[in-house]
């Protein structure tokens, strides 16, 4: 027999079915809640008990440290997977064979081509400008250059499409970094692989020889899994409700960095840079800033510590926290700031204050340490996140137009002034 949960107001009983996930998720279907009690609505301000959509691409359980990408784990993916493998499980359901991820890269090297005017968008951007809405822009302004929309009803039109934005948001990136750092636009090598081809695509200069670097390139196309997915989060529910409109791919893309970009969200490893940078310029005091952060009296407070969602430990921190290391090691760099931030999580893994509060090193901790190592600008941060996240965001949007989801609609309850005469302003 079905479950049911039954709904009382004012005397009256509601019932609603009770639906149950694959992973034994529980959650009330209350869809027709208006409807047959007339009115009356639910209040849940950021969503946080509220499931917008079932969906077959993420399974994240915050209680016990468990995130799974279509059923794989994440340390198995990191470990035994690149990313582009990882990309096309995503968005298509499976992990792709030989011949199948072959094709996948071609394509998207085939479409890694930037029209030439897209150089006029980027020239009207100052160099001062931050690269989250440089970014944001160039990738609505991609529409302009493929007019049509998508027919998701046509596999071929929807991996085109897919081909298109994967191939040519890692030219936007670096080329949103190049200019930040006055350095002429580079097109990469389709010789090369996917992550190994951004990091020449950022780095390269044009009187040197590109020289690759294991360690690096290893710890990048990790980076770019760990942030692959994350289940209904802020950006992710963005680009689902601006595409439920029936807007682009690209369109609702843009959305999506354009939310990813707040310092809650993406913006998170940035401010963990900007944390540390404020405790080197303070004296780089450690002890000073672990008592600040316990004084709950005290303003100040530890960046990239804890996790909204992970109440226990967050798993894909306990894969970077290796690569952080490896890339320290293999670098051998001497930076102040990188020994605060070593000194902290020291502090926050054996602290007892820290130990039973579960405020460990989360992944943005460890990403912040890496792309500052690489010597990517802590305002490029939020790209490389953005560059992790595409995959995701294709395989919602896609799941969202396939499943047919109505158009995202939320509703309110109204607090504001009753029915009230308009004043002609001589009585105001």
């Amino acid at each position: 027999m079905s479950k049911i949960a039954r709904l009382e107001i004012d005397g009256n009983t509601y019932e609603f079915p009770i639906i149950k996930g694959t992973e034994n998720e529980l959650g009330i279907d209350i869809k027709t809640l208006r409807g047959v009690t007339g009115g009356v609505t639910t209040i849940d301000p950021g969503y946080k008990n509220t499931g917008s959509c079932e969906s077959a691409i993420t399974f994240l359980d915050g209680e016990k440290g468990i995130l799974r990408y279509r059923g794989y784990a994440i340390e198995e993916l990191a470990e035994k997977a690149n990313f582009l493998e990882v990309a096309y499980l995503l968005i298509f359901g499976e992990l792709p064979n030989a011949e199948q991820l072959a094709k996948f890269d071609k394509d998207i090297k085939e479409e890694s081509h930037v029209d030439e005017d897209m150089k006029k968008i980027l020239d009207g951007f100052p160099k001062s400008a931050h690269p989250m809405g440089v970014l944001s822009s160039l990738t609505s302004a991609l529409v302009a250059f493929n007019p049509s929309s998508v027919d998701v009803d046509s596999d071929e039109a929807m991996y085109n499409a897919i081909v298109k934005i994967m191939g040519k948001l890692p030219v936007l990136a670096a080329w949103t970094m190049r200019k930040r750092k006055s350095l002429p636009l580079d097109y990469g090598d389709n010789s090369l692989g996917y992550v190994e081809n951004l990091h020449k695509m950022m780095f390269s200069r044009p009187n040197k020889a590109y020289e690759t670097n294991k360690v690096v390139n290893d710890a990048l196309d990790k980076l770019l899994i760990l942030h692959a997915d994350h289940e209904q989060n802020c950006s992710t529910s963005t680009v689902r409700i601006v595409g439920s409109s029936h807007a682009g791919l690209f369109a609702s893309l843009s959305a999506g960095i354009s939310a990813l970009w707040g310092p809650l969200h993406g913006g998170a490893n940035q401010a963990v840079i900007e944390m540390l940078e404020a405790i080197k310029a303070d004296g780089g005091d450690t002890a000073k800033y672990i008592e600040k952060a316990k004084d709950k009296d005290d303003a100040f407070r530890l960046m990239g510590f804890g996790h909204r969602v992970y109440k226990n430990f967050d798993p894909r921190a306990k894969i970077i926290k290796k690569s952080a290391e490896e890339v320290l090691g293999d670098l051998g760099i001497d930076d102040p700031v990188l020994d605060i931030a070593k000194g902290l999580a020291k502090v926050a893994l054996e602290d007892d204050y820290f130990v039973k509060r579960k405020l460990y090193p989360n992944v943005d901790f460890y990403s912040g340490i890496i792309y500052r190592a690489l010597d990517i600008p802590t305002e490029m941060f939020t790209v490389m996140f953005a560059l992790g996240r595409l995959p995701g965001w294709i395989a919602q949007w896609r799941e969202m137009r396939l499943r047919k989801e109505p158009i995202g609609r939320p509703r309110q309850i109204y607090i504001g002034e009753t029915e009230r005469s308009f004043k002609s302003i001589a009585e105001r």
